[in-house]
């Protein structure tokens, strides 16, 4: 390499690393809660990017479903589905005051697929397989929209986001030094990406675990179905290993951290319950 190329590789590298920093801020995206998280989060992008990129994909989802014959088809299992997503929303008020006044949406996507997700701004998607093949309860089913809605509280679709920006703002301003243009980003893609596709970290699993079973205990669903839920799902044999548990902590130290903070919001169920 000669020295004039290693300057303007090396110049390119020291830019895109000041971009990147200057870009980048930490926020605060929730209140503790019971739970007690308290992470605070650097993100590149603002949370109004995030949320129209969400709402796009959601969009193209729910539409593409609705083409096929696959949105809602079960009336009675959409009306559940639904029924519990009313009983939580207005909890989530616990963490953040402005979750309650997102444009949420909650459709059930006919697919055999056992997973959920939620979005950025609060666009829920079940899939019938999760609930028929697991013959979940209604407090199982709350275990699970908890722990997807924590996602959409704690903005780790922003999070994520912002990690690939990064990466590719890196490698844009690189690819400028050499004249080969820049990285492109597709905010809708990366929205759906982050949240249906791509793994979430260890940490963020945790977070949404201890968040879900706060708002289903607020709620009046029981915190400790979260334990019999994610047995059924690692019992789940024949498929490999369930796209909701794949980048989950272990069974062993999953179990024992749901069993301890279940126990810590029981209050808050029993008195939702009276």
């Amino acid at each position: 390499m000669s020295t004039r190329v290693a300057k303007r590789m090396g110049f390119a590298l020291c830019l895109g690393g000041t971009l990147v920093l200057s870009a980048c801020q930490t926020v605060q995206t929730t209140e503790a809660g019971t739970v007690g998280v308290d992470r605070k989060q650097f993100v590149m992008i603002s949370a109004k990017e995030v949320e129209q990129g969400s709402a796009k994909a959601y969009s193209d989802i729910i539409a593409k479903a609705q083409s096929e014959g696959k949105l809602n088809v079960d009336a009675a299992q959409y009306r559940r589905v639904k029924g519990i997503a009313d009983r939580m929303i207005p909890q989530t008020s616990a963490f953040r005051k402005d979750a309650t006044a997102w444009r949420w949406e909650v459709n059930v996507l006919q697919s055999d697929q056992l997973n959920a997700w939620c979005m950025a701004g609060g666009k829920i998607a079940f899939y019938s397989g999760l609930i028929n093949k697991l013959k979940l309860t209604d407090d199982e089913i709350a275990a699970v929209m908890g722990h997807e809605i924590a996602h959409a509280l704690r903005e780790h679709s922003r999070e994520r986001m912002s990690q690939q920006m990064a990466t590719n703002l890196g490698v844009s301003v690189i690819a400028a030094g050499f004249g080969l243009g820049r990285v492109g980003t597709d905010l809708a893609g990366m929205a759906a990406d982050v949240a249906i596709n791509l793994p979430y970290g260890r940490s963020h699993e945790t977070e949404s675990d201890r968040i879900g079973v706060e708002l289903a205990a607020r709620s009046g669903y029981d915190p400790r179905a979260a334990i019999s839920l994610w047995n059924k799902m690692a019992n789940q044999g024949g498929g490999g290993t369930p796209e909701l548990l794949s980048t989950h902590p272990s069974p062993e130290n999953r179990m024992k951290d749901l069993a301890d903070y279940s126990a810590r919001v029981m209050p808050l169920y029993q008195a939702a319950r009276k």
